[in-house]
């Protein structure tokens, strides 16, 4: 149950994020549902292998590198899912920012374990 829910709120945190920035294209939430999928396949599969091998670039800039890989799957992520595109690099590192940051409120909001 809790991967549906993640799906589906990075679903809608994905289209907040591209209404709010033009460098960002969404067709529907139909879409946003595939993308929240492939995005999820991605970092679990594609993203830990990345890190292992650029992670002497990530220890030298303190971990920033990561942000570039982030982006550099935000927009393998827009060459794999029709309806969606990224205009370029810095519109997906600005994408993958603002998502996070939406994603995680949004993730804050529901019922958790709080004391």
């Amino acid at each position: 149950m809790s991967i549906i829910i993640r799906i589906l709120v990075t679903a809608l945190a994905a289209l907040l994020t591209a209404y709010i920035l033009p460098g960002v294209k969404l067709a529907d939430f139909k879409t946003a549902l595939l993308l929240a999928v492939v995005l999820g396949l991605l970092n679990l599969i594609v993203k830990p292998v990345l890190i292992i091998l650029t992670l002497p670039v990530t220890i030298v800039t303190l971990g920033l590198f990561l942000l570039v890989i982030n982006a550099l799957i935000v927009m393998w992520a827009s060459s794999l899912v029709k309806g969606f595109k990224v205009e370029n690099f810095w519109w997906a590192l600005l994408f993958s920012v603002v998502l996070s940051i939406i994603s995680s409120f949004m993730l804050s909001l529901g019922p958790g374990d709080r004391e």
